[in-house]
């Protein structure tokens, strides 16, 4: 993030962080669909390779224009030194992870998170030598007993997805760092909007940006952001493994990035209601939302977050089958997995997100056949209430 950039409220850098006008003065930068760029001679080529000074030369290499512009917009977003952009969310982790780790390492991974998270740690890491220990998020306050001098990473989402649990980042940055271990939040159901780790003593930031930061559910993306002195061993991986973002979806990103507030807040208004409202139906049995957080969870809301989000869910008080029938009840409400697109999507997550945990280890995490989660999009919220009520009225 530039000097420049602090002065900046986060809706203007949304729009202008990371830009620059071209020769032809187009008002936001172009898209160089190139693979190579050239250079008057071979000196000023090697100062670019060498990196005596920024420039473009491969775009497998992230040294592309457009890319380029794209990661100062989004580490201007979560307040850090760099960012670094990804063909995928689950290509930034990977990234993360091998980067920071070797055989022998082990990592902690705290609270639910993403079906495809736990595979990677769980199922293709130990295959080299980098084991996961898995802790609850009921047993968070115990997590220093799972801590060892050889623990690189501690990596949580917060909220997580998809019980929506709520951990406090400077406390658990804290403890990470009390044995030599790095923090990393994936940051994707809050965004920079409503929540910015790295402000609370997070070392590293990933999202998958195929969610709210693309928000039109038409492109595939990720993003790490953090120190430069912890991004410089994920580029090479990157790199190497062939994992950057197209400049195509480069551009449509960073033309997503630049409504990002405006559609952020206007989701979490929408889902605050809704929340609301299933709290108060009776056919819902519990409602996981940071905007119905209570006591010392709802002390770490309000330190730590600016919204409460576009994400929820929720359980109907009935059996799978029942909330099945209800989600194939909805209307406006399309059942699809992913999520923070203009549309409003549902689905259970023991059928897309978390299908690939066992009975039992969904059953220890409170993800129940039950389970219905939304993502809350920009429709208005008096037609998504009711496209709900029609569903649950029949339960």
């Amino acid at each position: 993030m530039t000097a420049e950039d602090r002065n900046h409220a986060l809706s203007t850098r949304c729009v202008h962080a990371g830009e620059s006008r071209d020769a032809e003065g187009a008002i936001h930068p172009p898209l160089y669909n190139h693979s190579t760029f050239a250079y008057s001679s071979t000196s000023e080529l090697l100062d670019v390779v060498e990196g005596r000074r920024d420039g473009n030369l491969y775009t497998r290499y992230g040294l592309n224009p457009t890319i380029r512009s794209l990661e100062g917009k989004l580490a201007s977003l979560e307040n850090a030194e760099t960012a670094l952009a990804f063909s995928s969310g689950m290509a930034a982790e990977a990234a993360t992870f091998l980067s920071h780790c070797k055989a022998g390492d082990h990592i902690v991974c705290l609270g639910d998170v993403y079906g495809g998270t736990f595979e990677l740690l769980g199922e293709n890491l130990p295959r080299l030598g980098i084991h996961t220990t898995f802790v609850r998020g009921a047993d968070g306050e115990r997590l220093p007993e799972f801590l060892t001098s050889r623990t690189r990473i501690v990596f949580l989402e917060t909220p997580s997805n998809p019980t929506l649990e709520v951990f406090d980042i400077a406390a658990i940055a804290a403890q990470a760092h009390a044995v030599g271990a790095l923090l990393v939040v994936d940051n994707t159901f809050a965004t920079p909007v409503n929540q910015t780790p790295l402000d609370h003593g997070a070392d590293l930031v990933v999202h998958s940006a195929t969610k709210y930061l693309g928000g039109h559910s038409d492109l595939t993306a990720g993003a790490v952001a953090g120190p430069g002195a912890l991004l410089a061993p994920i580029a090479p991986w990157r790199k190497n493994l062939g994992q950057i973002i197209a400049p195509e979806t480069a551009s449509l990103l960073a033309r997503s990035l630049r409504t990002l507030v405006v559609r952020v807040r206007a989701q979490n208004a929408t889902a605050t209601a809704i929340a609301h409202y299933l709290a108060g139906h009776p056919r819902v049995s519990t409602v996981h939302y940071p905007g119905l957080a209570t006591g010392a969870r709802a002390a770490i809301v309000a330190a730590q977050m600016r919204g409460y989000g576009g994400m929820l869910s929720f359980t109907v008080d009935g059996t799978g089958t029942e909330a099945t029938a209800t989600v194939d009840r909805l209307q406006l409400f399309s059942i699809a997995p992913s999520l923070g697109g203009a549309e409003s999507l549902a689905t259970q997550p023991v059928t897309t997100t978390h299908h690939g945990l066992s009975p039992e280890e969904r059953t220890q995490r409170g993800i129940t056949d039950s389970m219905i989660r939304l993502s809350v999009g920009l429709e208005d919220n008096e037609d998504l209430i009711a496209d709900l009520d029609q569903a649950l009225s029949k339960v």
